[in-house]
């Protein structure tokens, strides 16, 4: 049987290098460093710019492996969809940007899986609540607000 080793590191999109964490993380476990830096950086492309969670899977007897890709983070997923470097710091009197239904609905399906909400509504309820903690308001209104309308049925028509 053979011997895995995993090793579970945060990289950011598409720029992974053979440096702290991956390169110290891998090296003790004979494999190439910059096949598996290039994988990640393949897999990971799409969220540039990004925070992602990454595994690798090594087999320490023939020295292969596999690497999978977490989801970011959902507030990372949000200030990258607002193209703004990171979350306020005062989210009560500092807001940072707004965000379309349409936005939210978007990062809910791609956070879905990740989520404890067993729907969309309700994943993008908790979405709204990230929204609250960094800064970010919805439609123009405070996602608490939007919360609110979503228990009332005003977005029933954006939930399939």
């Amino acid at each position: 049987m053979a011997d895995k080793k995993v090793v579970e590191v945060i990289v950011s999109g598409g720029q992974a290098n053979a440096g702290p964490p991956l390169g110290p993380a891998l090296g003790p476990l004979g494999v190439n460093i910059v096949a598996i830096v290039n994988k990640i950086n393949e897999v990971t492309k799409d969220y540039a710019g990004m925070k992602v969670p990454v595994k690798v899977s090594v087999d320490t007897d023939d020295k292969t492996f596999e690497v999978s890709v977490g989801t970011p983070t959902a507030s990372a997923l949000i200030v990258a969809e607002l193209k703004i470097e990171k979350g306020s710091g005062t989210p009560n009197s500092v807001k940072v940007g707004d965000l379309s239904m349409e936005q939210i609905l978007k990062i809910a399906k791609i956070k879905v899986p990740q989520l404890l909400a067993p729907d969309e509504k309700k994943a993008v309820k908790e979405l709204l609540g990230t929204c609250v903690s960094i800064g970010v308001t919805v439609e123009g209104k405070d996602p608490r607000e939007i919360q609110k309308e979503i228990d009332t049925g005003t977005y029933d028509k954006v939930f399939g």
